[in-house]
């Protein structure tokens, strides 16, 4: 099973949540952050229906799969602060 970590992180005078390096939008305070953060995190845990997707590698190429609606990853979030 895949596991995602989003952090909770300091960015550009307020707070994000970051996964792999990508940042969030900036939030005013840590706690909208975290709930930013939650709201996404359930929504990538719920099931839902498969769907063809594409995604784009750290070398920039495109790859096209198939993903199972039932085949969902885990998910956490980090808080450091």
């Amino acid at each position: 099973m895949t596991k995602i970590i989003y952090e909770i992180v300091q960015h550009d005078g307020g707070w994000a949540f970051k996964l792999d390096g990508t940042l969030s939008s900036t939030y005013p305070s840590h706690d909208a952050a975290y709930a930013a953060a939650k709201r996404v995190a359930i929504e990538q845990m719920r099931p839902g229906q498969t769907a063809g997707i594409s995604w784009e590698d750290e070398r920039g190429r495109w790859h096209d799969e198939i993903s199972s609606g039932d085949d969902r990853p885990e998910v956490d979030i980090v808080d450091k602060n």
